[in-house]
């Protein structure tokens, strides 16, 4: 089976309020409705689960009724971890669980607050994790990367050229993620910025998707504006 994994884990500290930012709401509707809506579009996705904090979960259940009931079969809402990854390991518990946890399960992990993504970005995004086990997807860096190991003075310039920016979906063989994750020590698992990490520290193969300028991550009162123009070219 396929499915679509959308991370809602966040709190929102960087935007201010006291409304997680995956919950605000853009055009009359929540941000988190129009990733949702995004994911069901794509027929390839067989079940999605949205992974919340504990106390949002109900609430979230309730959007989801209120904007997609129509869809609410093909949705589970449940609560995510402490940390990212733990929220993704929550999802294998829950897909294995339901007893469909094997060689071939896809998971597709998204942020919620990347609510413009597209049906070609996950497509290629499933078609590579079953080829490569692993993929994840990028752009192209357009702006110069400056390293600082001290945060004072520059350490290094890499190459642009073999640069790229990290977005999401992230997507992988679910069995083989929750193997490598289980491998790793506390240390290795301390240093962790995303799930493609756990391969990477591995040395397992993780494929390119390209993504998309305009798949941005709604982070900071800035982005929400940026939102706002872009539903309105999507109308």
């Amino acid at each position: 089976m396929v499915y679509g994994v959308i991370l809602a884990g966040g709190v929102g500290s960087r935007m201010g309020g006291e409304k997680p930012k995956q919950y605000l709401t853009v055009k009359n509707k929540p941000i988190i409705i129009y990733t949702a809506e995004k994911f069901l579009a794509c027929t390839e996705l067989e079940k999605i689960i949205i992974l919340c904090p504990e106390k949002w979960v109900e609430y979230t259940k309730n959007l989801v009724k209120k904007y997609i009931a129509a869809a609410e079969n093909r949705i589970a809402v449940i609560e995510g971890g402490e940390t990212r990854n733990e929220t993704i390991m929550n999802a294998v518990s829950f897909i294995e669980a339901a007893g469909n946890l094997d060689d071939e399960t896809v998971i597709v992990t998204h942020d919620s607050v990347r609510p413009f993504v597209t049906h070609r970005i996950i497509k290629e995004n499933i078609e590579a994790c079953r080829k490569f086990g692993a993929c994840d997807t990028v752009i192209p860096a357009t702006d110069t990367i400056v390293e600082s190991e001290n945060g004072l003075n520059i350490s290094n310039i890499p190459n642009r050229s073999i640069m790229y920016q990290g977005q999401t979906p992230q997507s992988f063989k679910a069995l083989r993620l929750r193997e490598i994750y289980h491998s790793l020590t506390e240390n290795e698992k301390n240093i962790l910025t995303d799930a493609a990490k756990i391969y990477v520290l591995k040395g397992e193969t993780v494929a390119l998707v390209a993504g998309e300028t305009y798949n941005i991550k709604i982070t900071y009162p800035y982005d929400l504006r940026i939102a706002k123009s872009l539903l309105e070219d999507e109308e």
